[in-house]
């Protein structure tokens, strides 16, 4: 099973959907609340570009114009609300998204694909650099976990929780590729290391080409 091609696809649609499922909003109302349920911390959001998302989910017939406020001398702000196709399309996309495994494209896993152009010592340092700051990051955010599950429910936590899990799982695989880097036991890393400090192109990794060609 595959996701749908939506006719939005950018998650501040998403993200907007589900925060006028709550009730009725006008622009500047759902960027608040956007940011006070702290949904900026998991969905990367653009307000600057929060009007054109809503006046696209206008004009796909996933919300409406439900009421024109007007206070005093201040400009008038429209409220929109969810449509039958908005929840429609609210709970399609959230049911995709919950049960269908994506493949997604992180910059770290670009950065290990072409990390052969650096020298292997090189690439040490680099990954402990990062594994010190993946640890402080562990260490801040298991503490700001337990500060708010004194104040919050954990179902309002649950992706707090899976941000936090992700950075241990990085943490613990950059611990153990540290490990075999430096005990010699990751397979290919002595090639690797030829390579840089003689420019010799090892045979195994013509193998590979070939073996690439071939495909």
């Amino acid at each position: 099973m595959g996701v749908k091609r939506r006719k939005l696809g950018n998650p501040l649609a998403l993200a907007v959907l589900a925060t006028l499922w709550q009730k009725p909003m006008h622009p500047y109302e759902i960027a608040q609340t956007l940011r006070r349920q702290g949904k900026d911390t998991s969905t990367k959001i653009n307000y600057g570009s929060l009007y054109t998302v809503v006046q696209n989910l206008e004009k796909h017939g996933f919300v409406e114009v439900t009421d024109v406020e007007r206070q005093g001398n201040r400009p008038e702000r429209t409220v929109y609300g969810l449509t039958d196709a908005g929840r429609e399309e609210l709970t399609e996309w959230m049911s995709d998204l919950m049960a269908v495994p994506v493949k997604e494209f992180p910059i770290f896993e670009t950065a290990l694909s072409l990390m052969g152009v650096l020298h292997p010592d090189e690439v040490v340092r680099l990954l402990e650099e990062r594994l010190a700051t993946l640890e402080v990051q562990v260490a801040s955010g298991r503490g700001a976990l337990q500060k708010l599950y004194e104040t919050l429910p954990r179902l309002f936590l649950v992706e707090t929780e899976y941000q936090l899990h992700m950075l241990q799982a990085q943490a613990t695989w950059v611990r153990d590729v540290l490990d075999e880097i430096g005990k010699g036991t990751l397979p290919g890393v002595d090639g690797w290391r030829r390579f840089h400090e003689t420019g010799e192109i090892p045979p195994e990794f013509r193998e590979l080409e070939a073996h690439d060609t071939e495909e």
